[in-house]
């Protein structure tokens, strides 16, 4: 009984575990999930956790946004000034913290 006990634990934690590491890359769809979970929700307790939830992905999206946005004003700037390896340095990096925001 013991052995089933700690096999359904680990396979709980690991599944956990994965379920985060895709949210991580996905937090505006995970803000929405979470958001409209609230919304659906009929006890307060619910709500809040949810929209606790659906505000930190919000926040880590945002996050990356301002950072992709900071970005692509040097990838402007760099590229007005004809610094090309700098301003595709600056939209690379750009793209990295959309993606992330995603």
């Amino acid at each position: 009984m013991n052995m089933k006990l700690t096999i359904l634990m680990a396979s709980i934690v690991l599944s956990l575990g994965s379920l985060n590491a895709y949210a991580a890359e996905n937090h505006i769809k995970e803000a929405l999930k979470h958001a409209e979970a609230a919304a659906k929700a009929s006890d307060g307790k619910t709500v809040a956790q949810h929209a606790e939830q659906a505000k930190t992905h919000a926040k880590t999206a945002d996050e990356h946004l301002d950072a992709g946005i900071k970005s692509l004003e040097s990838a402007v700037e760099h590229g007005n000034m004809d610094h090309g390896d700098m301003a595709q340095k600056a939209a690379k990096e750009a793209v990295t913290h959309i993606k992330a925001a995603q």
